[in-house]
Formats: C-alpha cells, structure tokens, sequence
C-alpha cells in the first residue's frame, strides 16, 4: 500500500529498497518556484540505526511496510538460539543472539514480550519497561558505612549486574528497569 506525505505519521513503518523503517519525526519544505522537499528520520527496525533521508517532488510516494507486533513467550535457549512461543497460536520459533542484543540481560524463561514481525520473520523484542529478576549474590549492607544511602552491586538471575541500595539482600526480587538497566524498587 502506497502512501502520500498526508498520511504520513511519527511510529509509522515504512519500506525503503527492501528493509523496514519507523519514522520518527518528518518535515516538508515548501519554497517558492520549487518542488517540495520531503525530510524523514528513519530507524532501521533490524539493527536500529537512525538515518536521514530526502525526497524531492510533488508525487513522492512511500510504501507502508507489511509488519506487526505478536504476543510471545520465551521458552529456553540452544546455544546462540533462543525459543519464542506465540501466545496465540502456540507456534514456535528460534531468534539468534544478534537480534535479541542487549535484550538478553533482562530475559528469563516464560517471560512474555513484544515481538515484532517482517513478513512474517521475527526482527525485534520489545521488553516491558520493567521486569521482576532475583539477586543472586550481593554482599552484606553494613549499617553506618554512609552518611546518606548508600548502594551497592548486585548480580541479577540473568547475570546482569546493578546497584541496589544497601538494604537489598541475596534471594531476594527487585525490579529492574529495561530501558535504563536501573533498580527501581524491591518486589516480592
């Protein structure tokens, strides 16, 4: 399906030579005498680089890109495969290390995620923004070795490593934000 610069909104996915895009922001030019110029900011739905791009003309068209989002489980992992379940339709599929990418410190089996589809392959995991991990070693908070609160490393179920304050001890859940790898609160 083709469309015009109108239709055109922030989030859409598009399709340029091939490969899958969101548009994050567009702008149109509009000078005397001349043909308008159409700027687009594009992230790459596979490897997540952002690029410019212009087009010049009246009749610029754009092509929507055949994508869609799918509920999934995570199941286990083989090696550099990790197993995906469609929570619909039960079925299942493999995604490699390298279009999961910083995901991975923040999976745990029978977690349930975004994921995004590309004529039907798997391109991208979206994450919740916060997901609930175990500690599995952290050393004892010793009262009085701050004025004020103080942190402290910790190593997560999925061998993320975070600070968490003091008063945080082994075995116990935290949850964690995925866009920043941050503790935010105790769980549990």
């Amino acid at each position: 399906m083709t469309i015009n610069f109108g239709e055109l909104k922030k989030g859409m996915a598009i399709e340029l030579e091939g490969t899958p895009y969101l548009v994050v922001e567009y702008d149109r030019i509009k000078m005397q005498q001349r043909a308008p110029v159409m700027r687009l900011k594009l992230k790459d739905l596979r490897s997540g680089k952002v690029l410019e791009k212009s087009f010049q003309g009246y009749d610029v068209g754009l092509t929507m890109a055949p994508v869609e989002t799918r509920s999934c489980q995570y199941i286990y992992s083989d090696g550099d495969l990790y197993y995906f379940m469609d929570t619909e339709n039960f079925e299942q599929f493999p995604m490699n290390t390298t279009l999961l990418g910083d995901s991975l410190k923040y999976l745990k089996e029978e977690m349930v995620a975004e994921i995004l589809f590309y004529n039907d392959d798997p391109i991208s995991l979206d994450l919740p923004n916060s997901v609930e991990l175990s500690i599995t070693e952290t050393p004892p908070g010793v009262k009085g070795d701050t004025a004020q609160g103080g942190t402290k490393p910790a190593t997560l179920e999925t061998g993320l490593i975070i600070q968490v304050p003091l008063f945080v001890n082994s075995g116990e859940k935290v949850k964690v934000d995925t866009r920043t790898g941050q503790y935010l609160e105790r769980s549990g």
